[in-house]
């Protein structure tokens, strides 16, 4: 799905919305999620599952074309974990 599929949707679920308002909530939601762990924080959605950031070190990669070595520096990276609900829903017993 992709984000104009999801304002779509949305506009159908709740039609008494504007779409430019069903667009602000997506907006404002999804901003909300990257500042938070633009901040370290983390975000969890029962029922869905938890956003953080993990720490990733530097390292030395390559050049994929000429294979040459380049370092890399440390980072943090967003990483998703699926809620137990989530897990079942995509792996029903």
């Amino acid at each position: 799905m992709i984000r104009s599929e999801l304002l779509q949707k949305l506009a159908q679920d709740n039609p008494e919305l504007r779409a430019q308002e069903v667009e602000q909530v997506v907006d404002i939601f999804f901003e909300e999620i990257a500042q938070r762990l633009a901040e370290g924080g983390r975000i969890e959605l029962r029922g869905f599952g938890a956003f953080s950031t993990r720490e990733r070190e530097a390292r030395t990669g390559r050049n994929p074309r000429t294979g040459e070595a380049v370092d890399v520096p440390a980072k943090r990276v967003p990483y998703f974990k699926p809620g137990k609900e989530m897990r079942n829903a995509l792996n029903p017993d």
